[in-house]
Order: structure tokens, then sequence, then C-alpha cells
């Protein structure tokens, strides 16, 4: 999966970006209540691990 699939699919349950980081954008999920890191390759595949862990996180899992 892309990452602007991913986001879309985020964006579609309520996450929103907080703020920029040096290497990473830093999400907000309001179904889990906590933030995490999201990579900036929008346009490349996401890894297996990368795609799990994000999922878990923002509440799409």
């Amino acid at each position: 999966m892309k990452g602007s699939e991913m986001v879309k699919q985020m964006l579609k349950i309520g996450c929103r970006k907080v703020r920029e980081g040096s290497n990473h954008e830093i999400w907000y999920s309001p179904v889990t209540n906590r933030e995490f890191p999201f990579p900036r390759h929008y346009n490349q595949e996401l890894g297996t691990g990368i795609e799990n862990k994000l999922r878990k996180d923002s509440g799409l899992k």
C-alpha cells in the first residue's frame, strides 16, 4: 500500500496531522487517543511492518 492510500484511510476515521517533524509527520488518532509518526514517503510503497504499525497506531486494525 502506498503512503497516500494510508493517509486517505486515516482521514476517514478522523486522524489528523498535528505537526511536521524533522523526518516524519506527527499524526493524532481520536480512535486510540495518541500521537504517532508517519513517514513522508507518500508515493512509495510502505513496508509490511510499517504498514501494520501505522494501522495499529491509527486504530485501523
